[in-house]
């Protein structure tokens, strides 16, 4: 705290109402907060401080959108990314702060990548009941496992799973609702590894709880925003959300 500059509070307070904002209108664009958090805070901590703002985040993303999620695609996915948040903890007991940035900007654009590729050569009427197909299934293994890892390592599992969502052809509301869900529970399950790792004590929660002030109005902007945004351009934003965050973090 101590070594923190005012307008580097400034960043990381508009950064934390970024993280409302992504959660309750573009999921992934949290990706520029992650940036930010790397960029004010060592790489590795940043994780740490971040993560609570993101719980917090997904709290509100429920309690607005609870009544949207598709379960049996959550269930298909945690087991896959179980061993995905196993992988991240084991990466980061060796992983210094430029293995981490690499690593993940290189699965997000790669994620990217796919996602356009596919949008552009697949049918665009695809239902979540689709997913439950052999094919859907390795599909969400697929994703669970690089959502996990991410998510673990960076924090950066959101844009995994958007595009995993959107290729899965859910709505805005659908998506919302799901996304909400699945990083509720899956960013509360990983609070023992960050501690375990030392990526949350002291210091780090009580910047937090400075920061959570600032996740409820992003929030609330988010919500008044959601409804106004075409389905087309949503899904626009949450890819290039998604790019923007890979670029970010292998040209820092």
């Amino acid at each position: 705290m101590d070594t923190i500059s005012m307008w580097e509070f400034v960043a990381l307070a508009a950064a934390a109402a970024l993280v409302g904002f992504s959660k309750t209108a573009v999921s992934g664009a949290n990706t520029v907060s992650l940036a930010v958090f790397a960029a004010v805070l060592p790489a590795r901590e940043s994780t740490g401080v971040l993560l609570p703002i993101l719980i917090v985040g997904d709290t509100i993303a429920v309690l607005t959108y609870r009544r949207h999620a598709h379960w049996p695609t959550l269930w298909r996915l945690f087991p896959a990314v179980t061993g995905g948040v196993v992988a991240g903890t084991v990466f980061m007991l060796w992983a210094d702060d430029g293995a981490v940035r690499v690593s993940i900007g290189s699965i997000l654009l790669l994620m990217a990548g796919v996602t356009i590729w596919r949008r552009r050569h697949t049918p665009q009427e695809v239902t979540p009941e689709e997913t439950a197909s052999l094919k859907g299934r390795v599909k969400a293994r697929s994703y669970g496992v690089l959502g996990g890892f991410t998510t673990m390592v960076a924090n950066a599992g959101g844009p995994v799973m958007s595009l995993y969502l959107l290729s899965a052809g859910f709505r805005k509301l659908g998506f919302l609702g799901t996304s909400a869900w699945f990083f509720l529970i899956v960013n509360t399950s990983k609070v023992p590894f960050s501690v375990g790792l030392g990526l949350i004590d002291r210091d780090s929660l009580l910047l937090d709880a400075l920061l959570v002030l600032f996740v409820l109005p992003g929030a609330l902007i988010g919500k008044l925003c959601v409804d106004r945004i075409d389905q087309r351009v949503f899904e626009r934003l949450v890819i290039g959300a998604t790019v923007l965050g890979g670029l970010q973090l292998l040209l820092r």
